[in-house]
C-alpha cells in the first residue's frame, strides 16, 4: 500500500502492493460505495418483504405495521455491517489490498528517505502522569531505534485542570526529558493551557496556529495511546509519497488488558477488527473516517480546511462538535484531500476502559457526538460517503433503540394476539370463516437469514485468521483460537442486551436534551463491586423480570423466542461485577483462553511500556519550572462553515459581488 511496505500485526514482513510508483491509485473509488449501497438496499429490501408477507397474512394491524417499519430501518444497519465484513473477508482470504485492489508481495523494507517534519502530539486532560509518560518514553525510544528520531518532535499538550495533576505531570515530564537527553535533546516540548477552550479540538487547534508552520505532519495520540517507531515512520513515507493524501488512520488495537472483560474485547479486537477494518477501507477509499488517534495529519490542509465552529442550538444537538473526529475527516475531504484507512499497518495500539460501566460510559459521549451529526447531513459541499459515515455512525446508536421498541412491540402484539384469541368471524354476515394463516418456513427463513447476517462475519473472522499459520501461532494455536473464539461468542450474546438496554437509553436521553459531561475517560483497570453493578442495572433487570413474568403468564410461547435477551438483563449485575475482575482474567490467561498476538508475541514498545510502569521513578517537583517552546510561527486556522443557509447566503453575495467587478 502506497508503494512502500506494510507492517504485518507481527511486524515480521514488509508488503508492497506496487512497487514501481511510490503515488497510490485506487480503481472504481465511486462505484464501490455505490455497490454497499446498492448491496444493503437489496437485502433490507428482500428481508421487508419476507417481514411484510409474515405480518399481512391475517390482516396488519397498527402494532404490526410499526414493527415493519422498525425492522426495515434496524436490519438496514445490520445489511451494512454484513456487507462489510464479507467485503473484508474476500479481500483477506486474497491476498488483495483493499485500496488498489492488488495482490500483497513481500518485498524489501522501504529505505526512502525522511525528508520532512513531523510533530507527534498528544493532548492530554487530568490523565494518569506515570502511564502518559510511560507510553510517550517508550515511542520515543523505539523512534531512536528507526534512525530518523531526529526528523520528528514530541508535544506533550496538556489541558489538566487538576492543580494535583498539573504539578505530577510537570515533574514526570522534566524527569523523563533528562533521561531521553542524548537522543531527544531540545526536541521535547511541554505546554499547558490555562483552559480547557474547545476541548480535544481546541487543544489541537491551538497547536496547529502556534507550532504548525514547523511541520509537514503531526501525528496525533490519545493518553493511551502507543505507536512504534517503525509504524510512524512508515506513516510519514507514505504521506511523503502522496501529496494529496491528507489523513491516514491506522487501526489501533487494545492492549495490556487484565480484567476478564478488557481480555475479552482485546481479543475480539485482534480477531475481526482487521476483516472489517479491511471491508471499511475498500468501500470508503478515499472518504474514510478518522477516529481522533493514531493516525497520521498533513498539518497544512488540516489547518486551512478543519477550524471547527459552534453549532446552531444548545447542546445536546447544538454547541461544540463533540465527535470532531468525523468531522474533520469530511472537512479535509471537502476540502479535495484524501483521508485513508490503513487496515494492515500493524504498530498501532491503545487501552480501553476494562469493565463493561466505565465502556458503556464512553459510549454515552459517543452517542451524543453522533448523534449530533445528523444535523450536518445537509452541511454544503460534502462527499456522499462522508454523509454516509455520519449516518451509519449515527445509527450504530439508535439502532438499538430500534431493536428494543421492536421487541417491547412485538412482545405486546404477542399479547394481544394470545388474549383476543383467533377471531374466525369479523363480520356478522359471513358465510365462511377466517382460518389463521401462520407461514411456519417464511418465519423460520427470515430468522435463519437474520442469525446469519449476525454470526457469520464471527465465523468469517475465525477463518480468517485460521488459515494463515502466521495468525494461529499469534493466538497461541488453532485450538486457543477456537476455545476463545466459542466462548467469547457466548459471552457477546450475553452481554449484548445490556448494550442494548444502555445504548437505547442513551438515545431516549441525548432526545430528550440531556447531555453529558466530556471528563477523561477511566483507563485504568478497576474491578466493579457487585454493588455498584446493581445500582447500574437494577431498573434493566427489574424490567426484565416483569416482561418475562408477563410474557410467560400470557404468551408464553413468545417467551422462549425472548430468552436470549431477557437471559442477559436478569444476569446484568453479576456478569458487569464478575467480567471486571483481574483474577477472573488472570485465571483464563492461565488456560490460554482470550490470548492475543500482542501477548504470545510482545513488540518491544509494550515491554518497554510495562518496565517504565513497574519501576518507580524518583520524581522531584520542580517549583516554577517552565519548559521550552519553539517561537511562535501564528497561522490563521479559519472556521469552516457547516450550515447550509449561511453557505447559500454568502454564495449569494459572491456572485453579487463578481457581477458588480
Amino acid at each position: 500500500m502506497f508503494g512502500m511496505p506494510m507492517l504485518s500485526n507481527n511486524h515480521s514482513k514488509a508488503m508492497n502492493p506496487d512497487a514501481n510508483s511510490g503515488v497510490l491509485r485506487v480503481p472504481w473509488q465511486r462505484l464501490r460505495g455505490l455497490i454497499l449501497i446498492a448491496l444493503v438496499l437489496t437485502t433490507t429490501a428482500h428481508a421487508v418483504a419476507m417481514m411484510f408477507d409474515i405480518v399481512r397474512a391475517n390482516g396488519t394491524t397498527l402494532i404490526e405495521g410499526s414493527i415493519l417499519i422498525l425492522f426495515a430501518a434496524a436490519f438496514a444497519w445490520l445489511a451494512a455491517s454484513f456487507w462489510t465484513a464479507m467485503a473484508g473477508f474476500i479481500l483477506r482470504l486474497l491476498r488483495l489490498d483493499p485500496l488498489t485492489l492488488r495482490r500483497y508481495r513481500t518485498s524489501r523494507c522501504d529505505e526512502t528517505p525522511v525528508v520532512t517534519r513531523t510533530a507527534v502530539v498528544m493532548p492530554v486532560h487530568n490523565e494518569y502522569p506515570a502511564r502518559v509518560i510511560a507510553g510517550l518514553e517508550a515511542i520515543c525510544e523505539s523512534l531512536v531505534t528507526t534512525g530518523d528520531a531526529d526528523k520528528f518532535d514530541v508535544y506533550l499538550l496538556s489541558d489538566s485542570t487538576d492543580p494535583a495533576v498539573a504539578i505530577e505531570e510537570e515533574a514526570a515530564w522534566a524527569a523523563m526529558q533528562q533521561r531521553l537527553a542524548g537522543s531527544f535533546r531540545e526536541r521535547l516540548f511541554y505546554r499547558r493551557r490555562p483552559s480547557n477552550t474547545g476541548r480535544k479540538p481546541g487543544n489541537i487547534a491551538d497547536f496547529c496556529r502556534r507550532w504548525g508552520d514547523y511541520y509537514d505532519f503531526m501525528i496525533v495520540l490519545d493518553a493511551d495511546s502507543i505507536m512504534t517507531g517503525e509504524a510512524m515512520v512508515t506513516l510519514v513515507r507514505a504521506m511523503q509519497s502522496n501529496p494529496r493524501v491528507g489523513l491516514l488512520q491506522t487501526v489501533p488495537m487494545p492492549v495490556r488488558q487484565q480484567t476478564m472483560f478488557g481480555r475479552f474485547v482485546q481479543f475480539a479486537s485482534e480477531v475481526y477488527s482487521p476483516m472489517l477494518a479491511t471491508g471499511l477501507s475498500f468501500w470508503q477509499t478515499g472518504a474514510a473516517n478518522y477516529w481522533g488517534h493514531n493516525a497520521i495529519i498533513r498539518v497544512r490542509a488540516f489547518t486551512e480546511n478543519c477550524g471547527l465552529p459552534s453549532l446552531p442550538g444548545e447542546p445536546p444537538f447544538g454547541g461544540e462538535v463533540l465527535s470532531h473526529d468525523f468531522v474533520e475527516a469530511a472537512l479535509l475531504r471537502r476540502g479535495g484531500w484524501q483521508v485513508y484507512l490503513l487496515p494492515d499497518l500493524g504498530g498501532s495500539y491503545e487501552e480501553m476502559p476494562s469493565n463493561i460501566l466505565d465502556f458503556a460510559k464512553r459510549d454515552r459521549r459517543w452517542a451524543q457526538g453522533n448523534l449530533q451529526h445528523l444535523q450536518l447531513l445537509a452541511a454544503p459541499g460534502l462527499r456522499p460517503l462522508s454523509r454516509f459515515n455520519f449516518l451509519l455512525g449515527a445509527t450504530a446508536y439508535l439502532s438499538s433503540l430500534l431493536w428494543l421498541v421492536m421487541l417491547a412491540l412485538s412482545t405486546a402484539d404477542a399479547i394481544e394476539q394470545a388474549l383476543t384469541g383467533t377471531q374466525f368471524f369479523s363480520s356478522g354476515y359471513q358465510l365462511f370463516p377466517n382460518w389463521p394463516i401462520v407461514k411456519t418456513d417464511e418465519i423460520a427463513s427470515l430468522l435463519s437469514i437474520t442469525l446469519g447476517m449476525l454470526f457469520l462475519p464471527k465465523a468469517l473472522g475465525i477463518v480468517s485468521c485460521l488459515l494463515r499459520p502466521q495468525h494461529r501461532r499469534a493466538f497461541g494455536g488453532a485450538a486457543c483460537l477456537l476455545k476463545g473464539s466459542m466462548i467469547e461468542t457466548a459471552f457477546s450474546v450475553l452481554i449484548a442486551p445490556i448494550m442494548m438496554v444502555y445504548h437505547a437509553y442513551f438515545v431516549v436521553s441525548i432526545l430528550f436534551g440531556n447531555e453529558t459531561a466530556w471528563g477523561p475517560q477511566e483507563r485504568m483497570g478497576r474491578r466493579v463491586t457487585l454493588t455498584e453493578a446493581l445500582r447500574y442495572t437494577f431498573v434493566a433487570t427489574l424490567g426484565a423480570l416483569i416482561w418475562g413474568g408477563a410474557t410467560w403468564n400470557l404468551a408464553p410461547t413468545f417467551f422462549w423466542w425472548l430468552m436470549p435477551v431477557l437471559a442477559g438483563l436478569v444476569l446484568a449485575a453479576p456478569l458487569v461485577c464478575l467480567s471486571s475482575s483481574p483474577a477472573l482474567g488472570r485465571a483464563l490467561r492461565r488456560y490460554a483462553i482470550f490470548l492475543a498476538p500482542s501477548e504470545t508475541q510482545t513488540p518491544m514498545v509494550l515491554h518497554r511500556v510495562q518496565e517504565l510502569l513497574a519501576v518507580e521513578q524518583k520524581i522531584t517537583p520542580r517549583t516554577g519550572w517552565l519548559p521550552s517552546l519553539p517561537l511562535v510561527r501564528y497561522r490563521e486556522m479559519p472556521i469552516q462553515c457547516l450550515e447550509r443557509r449561511s453557505q447559500a447566503k454568502r454564495y449569494y453575495w459572491q456572485f453579487w459581488a463578481r457581477r458588480r467587478i
